[in-house]
């Protein structure tokens, strides 16, 4: 039976040694995830306008951004496990500061640098694990290593806390929910820091830091496509943090309560983690380029439309509107062979090819919902929504750009 468990994880490329930090992920996340559907809606209710709850989320993903993008260096000079230590200490500092002293009043002021404090959090803790992967798992099996990452990642923020949420808010109310993401993050940090296994990874230089850091920002202008390659992961995840800021208030006025739209956030995630998988073979057969160019940005684009009105033209029908959502979270997943793409673009300076795209999936939590803060006033539900459609149209014409130079079938 033991002989035949390291068998098992080899064949579905998860590494034994790293599992149970796989599962603190997941629970960790899961944690941090418990607001992401509600928050918004939950704090116009109390009296904040939607223009100044979305600056709250935007400051939020401001530090969101730039501990993604600090977190990969802070983790090979000082450890992931001492990285993730710290990112656990933020985040419940964070919401320590924003559950107990600046939402039972609404203290506007405390709210924003307690949610700011906590938003340094999860890319500490998450993309620190992330390092790790990559250090000590296998080469041959790195790629679907890497994959099993994002799967736990996604399932916990977007799917595990969406749908515990819908079912703690009525149990426990809104305020003592957000207080058990205390409760989760402890347990994934248990299992995390604790219980997995720790390798030793090889450390560069405090010069080689220096450099690193440098070509992260310096690659960008040296090499344009990776550059074009972080303006579409921006654009891939952005109506992912806008829609939460509004849809569940426009949703509302077609008949759907709070706990009906998380089962809805949550549906969406859950088939999104499976086409995870499914577009990373896609991506293989057809080549990275046309996966992210067609599935991702004009399925995305047509699919947010149809999302938005599903509905309307479904008079308020769950199931329209649920298989709508579905779909557009299905073709998100168009955008994963980009990972792949963009740092092979490069020969040498992969890692800082990557850098570009992890600030690019940190980017999109604040630009979401500074985009909704900005011209919600302006252009209203319908107006955000067909802006964020453009922007995926965009992505796929900026896509066609990015090839590379061996025009070999993965373009």
């Amino acid at each position: 039976m033991n002989q035949n468990k390291p068998v098992f994880f080899e064949k579905i490329g998860l590494p034994k040694h790293l599992s149970w930090g796989y599962l603190g992920v997941l629970i960790f996340m899961m944690g941090d995830g418990i607001e992401q559907g509600w928050l918004s809606p939950y704090l116009v209710g109390r009296g904040l306008s939607l223009e100044v709850s979305a600056t709250l989320f935007t400051v939020y993903g401001i530090t969101i951004a730039v501990s993604a993008w600090f977190s990969g260096v802070l983790a090979e000079t000082f450890g992931p496990r001492k990285t993730m230590f710290c990112g656990l200490i933020l985040y419940l500092m964070g919401t320590t500061g924003f559950v107990g002293f600046g939402i039972p009043e609404i203290n506007y002021p405390v709210m924003l640098g307690m949610y700011a404090l906590r938003g340094f959090g999860y890319p500490l803790f998450a993309y620190s694990f992330l390092v790790w992967i990559t250090y000590s798992a296998p080469a041959k099996q790195l790629g679907r290593a890497v994959g099993w990452f994002w799967f736990v990642f996604t399932g916990g923020l977007n799917v595990l806390g969406a749908y515990y949420s819908s079912w703690a808010i009525i149990e426990f109310g809104h305020i003592n929910t957000l207080w058990t993401s205390v409760f989760w993050a402890l347990i994934g940090a248990f299992l995390a820091l604790w219980l997995n296994k720790f390798h030793k990874i090889e450390r560069k230089g405090a010069d080689s830091k220096t450099k690193d850091l440098l070509k992260g920002v310096t690659i960008m202008r040296d090499e344009p496509k990776v550059l074009l390659g972080g303006i579409v992961r921006v654009i891939n995840t952005t109506a992912q943090f806008a829609f939460p800021v509004f849809l569940p208030m426009y949703m509302a006025k077609y008949g759907f309560d709070t706990q009906q739209w998380l089962q809805i956030w949550g549906t969406i995630f859950t088939g999104n983690i499976v086409f995870n998988l499914i577009f990373g073979f896609v991506g293989d057969r057809v080549g990275w380029r046309n996966t992210v160019m067609w599935f991702g940005g004009v399925g995305c684009g047509i699919s947010t439309l149809l999302f938005f009105y599903s509905p309307m033209v479904g008079e308020g029908n769950f199931w329209f509107v649920l298989i709508a959502g579905t779909l557009w979270g299905a073709l998100l997943a168009g955008y994963v062979p980009l990972t792949a793409l963009v740092p092979s673009l490069v020969k040498d300076d992969k890692g800082a090819a990557m850098s570009v795209l992890n600030l690019g999936a940190g980017l999109p939590v604040f630009v979401g919902p500074l985009l909704v803060g900005v011209f919600h006033r302006f252009i209203g539900d319908e107006g955000i929504i067909w802006l964020l459609a453009g922007l995926y149209f965009l992505s796929a014409f900026l896509t066609k750009f990015i090839t590379l130079t061996n025009n070999a079938k993965k373009v």
